[in-house]
């Protein structure tokens, strides 16, 4: 298959399109986001890498980043992990507070907001400097010592988000929470900011591609089985309110984030992320869902 070809049509025929949708506004500083932007980068696991048009920008990968957390914290816990975070499609808002006061502080799964800070909450307990810990695992899967923070983002996030800060008091109501309230807020708020391009998200999924080994040192960082679970929780639960759609679409695994990048993994072969700020009305980027169903579609291939 010549990706490259494959992907520079995708993108013309993209451009093409009315590009609907609103940047995230609900954080000011995302808000600042030029909305016509756009990149896709797609990396293969024998090492190759296609990209075009702003693939080498960087932006704020937001709920991406859960990914990342989760592929930490599961290392670190294994399977304890699981008695405090479910792993069943939410069925509602990613920031739902109700849902969380009828399962009794537990999360449905990992990568709605109150399950990202269980994670969050994991990450203080098991790292002394949590925030730098998780900063130097993106890097050394990205292979990209510049990857950082963005404080301006971080910020902003922190002056509005209530809901977060709502979720930790009532999981913490129910002991789920065993850090301080806002040091758990703190740390998701920056692992939020985190920027990257789509060259360097690419690279750094392709870790679930590739059966949890890193392509370049051959470095085993996750087992199988668990590179399974969470692509698995990636199908199921990585596009908020809008897994199914994009299951039935785009037939992979993957995760969305309101900075409106979006990356999907298909096992053996390949990572795909394409960054479009302008989102649904679910919160995921209308472009992105588009490219990547007509990626799938245009190959004829999917995981299913």
């Amino acid at each position: 298959m010549d990706y490259s070809a494959l992907i520079h049509n995708v993108y013309q025929q993209c451009q093409r399109e009315v590009n609907e949708g609103s940047v995230a506004s609900y954080i000011p500083e995302l808000a600042k986001v030029d909305g016509s932007q756009f990149g896709i980068c797609l990396a293969t696991v024998d090492g190759k890498e296609y990209h075009v048009g702003d693939a080498s920008t960087k932006f704020s990968i937001q709920s991406i980043v859960k990914v990342f957390v989760l592929a930490m914290v599961y290392q670190k816990v294994d399977e304890a992990l699981w008695a405090r975070v479910g792993v069943e499609p939410s069925g509602g808002a990613f920031n739902s507070l109700a849902l969380l006061e009828f399962e009794q502080g537990i999360p449905r799964n990992p990568f709605i907001n109150a399950g990202a800070l269980v994670l969050t909450d994991i990450l203080i307990s098991q790292w002394q400097d949590p925030k730098q810990a998780a900063l130097a695992f993106i890097q050394k899967l990205a292979h990209e010592p510049s990857i950082a923070f963005n404080e301006a983002v971080a910020r902003s996030e922190a002056t509005h988000g209530y809901r977060n800060g709502a979720s930790v008091a009532l999981m913490k109501s129910f002991g789920n929470i065993h850090n301080d309230f806002f040091s758990v807020l703190d740390v998701y708020f920056h692992l939020c900011s985190v920027e990257m391009t789509c060259r360097e998200l690419a690279r750094a999924f392709l870790v679930f591609s590739h059966s949890g080994r890193d392509i370049k040192t051959k470095q085993n960082i996750l087992s199988a089985r668990q590179v399974k679970r969470i692509n698995a929780l990636m199908q199921v639960c990585g596009f908020y309110d809008e897994s199914g759609d994009f299951a039935f679409r785009v037939g992979l695994p993957g995760k969305s984030g309101v900075g409106g990048g979006m990356v999907a993994v298909y096992p053996g072969k390949f990572s795909v992320v394409v960054w479009s700020p302008p989102l649904n009305a679910k919160g995921n980027s209308v472009r992105g869902l588009s490219v990547l169903e007509k990626i799938t579609t245009q190959l004829g291939d999917s995981i299913f």
